[in-house]
């Protein structure tokens, strides 16, 4: 009797106790719900991060080498493919934690993450709930590798293969890293509310796809690179057009088409927003085209091949940082401006000042860069991305001067720091060939190959 008691008690307090788990379980639930990867999204990152990687080698890499003498095309050509080993392998080791990794005073990312320790295939909620943080990391990887690649236009035919390697891993740690974490990081530390963000994010400052980290950055570090090396051998009176403009415009090809890669993929979603930034970058660009050829018409009595594939790359740049906050309209008129801008930058103002911006590093990518960062101050609407801001044209003006305070600090702290790493390599490893070495080509006396047969 006893026993059956007991039993009888045991169930009851059974059938007592699940209602109970089965609530505990639903407010765990409802508290910490389940991150859960969506294929599709994985998918669209996974491949917009190829074609990043794409817009490095083969795209810039032809791009650039193409607008080189062909005594040089070789060196051009191996420093983008060194940059993709030496960044990819700094990015894992530590550059990824330092960039994104979790918060120390808004400033840069601690070494938590170094060797992508804790960064699995799970989400990372605070950067995208709905694909791999590994797939996250590899596709900022790319961003990191075409940056520092961006600024060989500035130095190209002068500047020794070693020394280039060290100056790039050193920029990339103390110059890029910081910068995109000023931008674009976040981190929710355990048990509290909110994340911390970069304190340029924290001003609120728009970015979508790199004008800022990316653009203002390189081209800021080129126009230092320039000043610090000097001009080239015979420059301005003696230097030789492009060699192969067919390979040119093949390289602006393929950043055209990897760029959508760039710009879309920074949804890191497949949805509306990935289709709005993919519409905006290619109507800014072909309308930077059609500019460029028609400026070259009225100044120069025709268009040229050269000044449309420059056009188009300046329209790239320029809708970098607004892909994901301006109307098709509103991409029209960055395409426009950043022609024009540019145009007067390469063509009136570097003859003007004399300085020796070999592939227009500065005059495309800081320039473009930096009217599309104020741009987006001027056109930006919630009515494309409601996590973005309104810009001056919407009825705040106050986003117009974050946008100017970004750019400021950014084009200081790029500069400088650039001129300081160019004058510790050169102290200790020498940066600048020969004028021997020079007028020779840097494919025979750093590589020791030649890009085209002389003889059968």
């Amino acid at each position: 009797m006893r026993s059956r008691n007991l039993k009888t008690a045991l169930a009851a307090c059974g059938a007592l106790a699940l209602p109970l788990a089965m609530r505990a379980q639903d407010a765990a639930a409802t508290a910490a719900p389940a991150l859960k990867v969506d294929t599709g999204d994985t998918a669209w990152v996974l491949i917009s991060t190829a074609l990043v990687m794409l817009m490095t080698i083969p795209g810039l890499a032809l791009f650039y080498g193409g607008l080189v003498r062909r005594k040089n095309i070789l060196s051009v050509l191996m420093q983008c493919f060194i940059i993709t080993c030496l960044v990819s392998v700094q990015w894992v080791l530590f550059g990824y934690s330092l960039a994104f990794g979790p918060d120390i005073k808004g400033f840069i990312g601690s070494l938590s993450w170094a060797g992508l320790a804790g960064v699995g295939l799970e989400p990372y909620a605070d950067y995208s709930a709905t694909i791999p943080h590994q797939a996250f990391m590899i596709f900022q990887m790319m961003f990191a590798v075409i940056t520092p690649a961006l600024i060989i236009g500035a130095f190209a035919e002068r500047m020794r293969f070693l020394p280039f390697c060290v100056f790039t891993i050193l920029w990339s740690t103390i110059v890029y890293d910081p910068v995109a974490h000023w931008v674009w990081s976040a981190f929710t530390a355990p048990g509290a509310d909110k994340p911390v963000f970069g304190f340029l994010r924290a001003w609120g400052a728009l970015d979508f796809a790199g004008g800022t980290v990316v653009h203002i950055n390189a081209g800021m570090a080129a126009l230092a690179a320039a000043l610090f090396l000097g001009r080239r051998v015979g420059f301005p009176k003696k230097m030789s057009p492009p060699h192969n403009l067919p390979f040119a415009v093949l390289g602006a090809a393929l950043l055209w088409f990897g760029w959508f890669g760039f710009n879309a993929g920074s949804a890191l979603s497949a949805n509306g927003l990935a289709a709005s930034a993919f519409v905006v970058t290619h109507v800014a660009t072909a309308v930077a085209g059609l500019t460029w050829a028609v400026l070259d018409l009225i100044v120069n009595k025709h268009s040229t091949v050269l000044g449309v594939i420059t056009g188009a790359v300046a329209g790239l740049v320029a809708i970098t940082p607004a892909a994901g906050f301006v109307t098709p309209l509103g991409s029209m008129v960055v395409g426009l401006g950043s022609s024009v801008i540019c145009f007067m930058f390469v063509v009136y103002l570097k003859p003007k000042f004399g300085y020796d911006d070999a592939l227009d590093a500065f005059g495309v990518h800081g320039v473009g860069g930096i009217w599309g960062a104020l741009a987006t101050g001027l056109l930006a609407t919630v009515a494309v991305n409601s996590a973005g801001a309104n810009g001056l044209f919407h009825g705040n003006p106050a986003q117009f001067m974050i946008q100017i305070k970004a750019v400021a600090i950014t084009m200081v702290y790029s500069f400088v720091l650039t001129y300081v790493l160019l004058k510790i390599v050169d102290k200790l490893m020498g940066l600048r060939v020969t004028e021997h070495e020079e007028r020779v080509g840097l494919d025979l006396t750093e590589h020791r190959e030649t890009g085209y047969t002389l003889i059968d």
